[in-house]
């Protein structure tokens, strides 16, 4: 094998700082150059639509790592600039205005963008979409005393944003094109219960919700609905998914799917370059998945950067995704296969329950309400894959 002196990591968040860390704790001593489109220090997302943009942490609480410290590990880190070309043969990005890196490998994770929603008046000021701490921070300068936040999309960071403003007083509707909250990530008797419990707190959700346009004189005041009802608004959120970052994958000529595909070492098409993260299209159980969360971001950086040494990683993780909503903490834990049967033990703790999801006998993943002590227990019934025994749970 080459002996590699130089790794480039493109995308300064937090898998692509997770690898950086992860090659010099794993003894790496060449060059690890850091490359990012923000002006941020690496960083975690999940408090953006929590804590920072309520105002009760600052963006610096968010930052994994001081400028002290990573120059401390000798990890360079070029922030505020993008990568325009990956030159596979030559072993060289080149970033805008023509500056140019040199790699023996090189790292993809360069993460995933919100996806844009067209409709007249989409310009407008005061329509935001949140995945930066300077969308974050946006956000936060336009709310006020009267605020009236429109969400459109009833997927996980707008239903965060809605709970957080609507418990500090502020009028919330949430707009959602189907029939149910969470859709894509939720079984209908979840979804039903996120619905039930942000209409018991006075969130305004219509489901079934179809927008027509942004309505405003420079600044939204407006947003009109196809049934011709209009809701006033001052701050829109728009989240409607997310779009993986993987052009520069495609334009190198890297295999692409649902985002880079890669295989159970983070290895691209081409065994010199790795990806990680939300851009990652990812072999797990009988198919293969893009997961956006905090824990596989963190995951797939530290055995991306071990692979790239050539160190065996340790077994992988169970996915795990935690959101907080008014007093709710949720979390799930593996996959839920369309075909699973759901059984519930309510009253697992004082204001919470438990679903599992059971398939041909085992236990392959499990939704907890308030009660991690359960969800801790269900995860280590996932990993030894053992019978598991429904006697006494309701079936769902």
């Amino acid at each position: 094998m080459t002996k590699v002196n130089d790794i480039v990591i493109i995308g300064a968040g937090q898998s692509g700082g997770w690898a950086a860390k992860t090659l010099r704790d794993s003894g790496f001593t060449g060059s690890v150059q850091l490359i990012g489109d923000e002006s941020h220090l690496p960083y975690e997302r999940p408090p953006l639509s929590k804590q920072v943009l309520l105002g009760e942490f600052e963006p610096g609480a968010c930052q994994l790592w001081s400028s002290e410290r990573l120059e401390e590990l000798g990890i360079k880190a070029e922030l505020g600039n993008h990568v325009e070309l990956v030159d596979r043969r030559g072993g060289q990005v080149v970033c805008r205005e023509g500056k140019s890196f040199r790699f023996d490998q090189l790292l993809l994770a360069t993460g995933s963008r919100p996806r844009r929603l067209i409709c007249e008046g989409g310009e407008l000021a005061g329509v935001h979409y949140l995945r930066t701490i300077d969308d974050c921070m946006a956000i936060r300068a336009s709310l006020g005393p009267d605020t009236r936040l429109v969400v459109v999309g009833g997927g996980w960071i707008g239903l965060e944003v809605a709970a957080g403003l609507r418990a500090r007083g502020a009028h919330v509707t949430v707009l959602e094109t189907s029939e149910h909250l969470c859709g894509r990530s939720l079984s209908p008797s979840l979804s039903k219960y996120f619905l039930e419990q942000h209409l018991r707190r006075g969130v305004d959700v219509r489901l079934g919700a179809r927008l027509k346009r942004f309505v405003g004189k420079g600044r939204i005041q407006g947003v009109e609905l196809d049934d011709g009802s209009m809701l006033d608004a001052t701050v829109v959120l728009v989240g409607i998914g997310a779009i993986p970052n993987d052009e520069l994958a495609r334009s190198c000529g890297l295999e692409v799917g649902n985002g880079i595909v890669v295989d159970e070492h983070c290895r691209t098409s081409d065994p010199r370059i790795f990806a990680c993260g939300d851009v990652s299209d990812q072999p797990l159980g009988e198919g293969r998945v893009r997961l956006e969360s905090w824990k596989n971001a963190q995951d797939q950086g530290v055995a991306a950067a071990k692979a790239m040494l050539g160190i065996d990683s340790l077994a992988r993780e169970l996915p795990w995704f935690w959101s907080d909503q008014f007093d709710i903490n949720f979390q799930l834990v593996g996959i839920v296969p369309p075909t699973a049967q759901q059984y519930r033990k309510a009253n697992a703790s004082e204001n919470g329950f438990i679903d599992f999801f059971v398939q041909e006998g085992r236990l392959v993943a499990a939704a907890a309400i308030n009660s991690p002590r359960e969800l801790r227990e269900a995860k280590r019934a996932i990993q030894k894959a053992l019978p598991f025994c429904v006697d006494g749970l309701v079936l769902v």
